[in-house]
């Protein structure tokens, strides 16, 4: 049992006017869920039309679905909750019944998500986040009133924060903006079109690829854009497929701006669809994220739980000032991101105030940065070794592209030697700023109190050399991103030890 959910053996008193249903329109949404869920009952179908039963794929079909709107009815009929002064209880399952308690004060965040059909319906999913730790101590509202959603929002932030606050009901209307709410930034249509640009990817690719290669068959005609022959055959119609021979270039350059293409559209529209109408407001006790087109997404960043502040760009954006800013919190942001994305986009100079929010500070023009050993390049030059060996011994053997071994060991060693120069890190006092990185330049705030633990470790390289290499132990965030200053002079790293230990003991 946590105290972020506890399961109770004897349920509350039964008063019937107090306990709130999910919003009807669940059964709406379940039928939706049935197109994913229907590709589960394909292997039947097919058992039938293999064993030659052909009259029987449309009854199975219309039990199956019978059979799960069935159930999803069971389901919201015996799904139940209650709003209380200072806890909100959750009753569901249809055989085993299960009873859940969770008080406000456990409650971390309250996120509010829509989908495209609960947009249209106006309905809204309601996630309690407790910090327990494990999605099993957290629990959600699958489809309630949009209204009803942001007033159950309102009260429990008004119940942390000290306020009175009326327990939230199905129809109470959604109540106003706390008055010290602001905006601190948002997104116009145009800087997602430039953050858009910025977006290129050609993941789109391969499914253009293979949406041409499903439908080839399905299509009254044979026509794929990505070959040659079918534009020759396309230009013979109209007596240019001798031109079109003569000038084969036209070729490359049809399929270059085929991929900038592609490649430019499947950046904006990604960025539209993830971020169209982003805002990002503060308020009494947290940053709260709005965004998302199909999805629209409510999520709030307790200001007290960040733990520090990740500036990311690229080698090309860089060049013209965008970065994105990232808060690493023990509040985490849904399955896919553990990181929150506050500014997708964006400028310093509108960071920096989000940067002040979290009292958290850049770095400026005149800091005196450090830089890590050169020996953290040995793993590259290892590599390249390897690659350069492999050629030469494939060469030996009479392979001539062999060659490209010692081509891309070069590239290989190269590319270690000069991204050394790219790892970087200083102390401001209360902070560690660290620097890594010259194709996708990534800086890491680390505040000295967020550090829970500091590990020295050297290795038979680094400890003839005098040198250490420091790992941060910070909770929250992705747990494959270590924050760590590699290859540093030993006295260095012991006395950077101490001040941060000692920051913490403080705090």
């Amino acid at each position: 049992m946590t105290d972020a959910a506890a399961v109770q053996a004897a349920p509350l008193p039964d008063d019937a006017a107090d306990w709130q249903r999910l919003h009807p329109a669940t059964l709406a949404l379940a039928i939706v869920k049935l197109g994913p869920r229907s590709f589960q009952f394909l292997p039947a179908v097919a058992a039938l039309g293999f064993t030659g039963n052909w009259g029987y794929i449309v009854p199975a079909i219309l039990a199956f679905l019978l059979i799960s709107l069935v159930a999803a009815w069971f389901q919201w009929l015996r799904f139940r909750f209650r709003v209380g002064d200072d806890e909100v209880v959750i009753e569901s399952g249809v055989l085993a019944r299960q009873h859940r308690t969770i008080p406000f004060d456990r409650i971390q965040d309250v996120s509010i998500e829509q989908g495209l059909v609960a947009r249209a319906l106006g309905i809204a999913r309601v996630g309690f986040e407790t910090g327990a730790g494990g999605k099993e101590n957290d629990a959600s509202l699958d489809a309630i009133g949009l209204d009803a959603a942001q007033a159950l929002r309102t009260t429990i932030r008004a119940h942390r924060s000290g306020e009175a606050a009326a327990p939230a009901a199905a129809d109470t209307p959604d109540a106003a903006p706390a008055s010290d709410d602001r905006l601190l930034f948002a997104m116009t249509p145009r800087q997602l079109l430039v953050a858009g640009l910025f977006n290129f990817s050609l993941a789109a690719l391969a499914v253009v690829g293979a949406a041409m290669q499903f439908f080839d068959d399905l299509l009254p005609f044979d026509f794929n854009v990505f070959n040659p022959h079918d534009w020759i055959d396309l230009a013979g119609q109209y007596g240019l497929d001798q031109w079109v021979i003569a000038h084969r270039w036209i070729a490359g350059v049809g399929a270059g701006i085929s991929l900038l293409f592609i490649g430019f559209a499947s950046g904006i529209a990604t960025m539209m669809f993830a971020n169209w109408d982003f805002r990002l407001t503060r308020e009494p006790r947290t940053l709260r994220r709005t965004r998302g087109l199909t999805t629209r997404t409510d999520v709030a960043v307790p200001v007290k739980r960040v733990q520090a502040a990740i500036l990311i760009t690229g080698w090309f954006r860089q060049r013209f000032g965008w970065h994105e800013l990232r808060l690493q919190s023990l509040a985490s942001d849904g399955e896919k991101e553990r990181d929150h994305q506050v500014v997708p986009f964006a400028r310093l100079d509108a960071i920096d105030p989000v940067l002040a929010e979290v009292a958290i500070a850049r770095p400026d023009a005149a800091t005196a940065w450090q830089q890590s050993h050169r020996i953290i390049a040995l793993g590259g030059l290892v590599g390249a070794l390897g690659a350069t060996t492999g050629g030469l011994v494939a060469v030996a053997f009479g392979q001539a592209l062999g060659w490209f071994g010692p081509a891309i060991g070069a590239l290989i060693a190269a590319a270690s030697l000069f991204g050394v120069r790219f790892h970087r890190w200083t102390d401001l006092g209360e902070q560690v700023a660290i620097r890594r990185g010259f194709w996708k330049p990534k800086l890491t705030l680390l505040p000295h109190a967020s550090v829970q633990s500091v590990d020295l470790k050297t290795d038979f390289i680094q400890r003839p050399l005098g040198l250490a290499t420091l790992v941060f132990g910070v909770p929250g965030g992705s747990s494959l991103a270590t924050h760590e200053i590699p290859a540093i002079p030993l006295a260095t790293a012991h006395d950077l030890r101490a001040r941060i230990l000692a920051a913490r003991a403080r705090a």
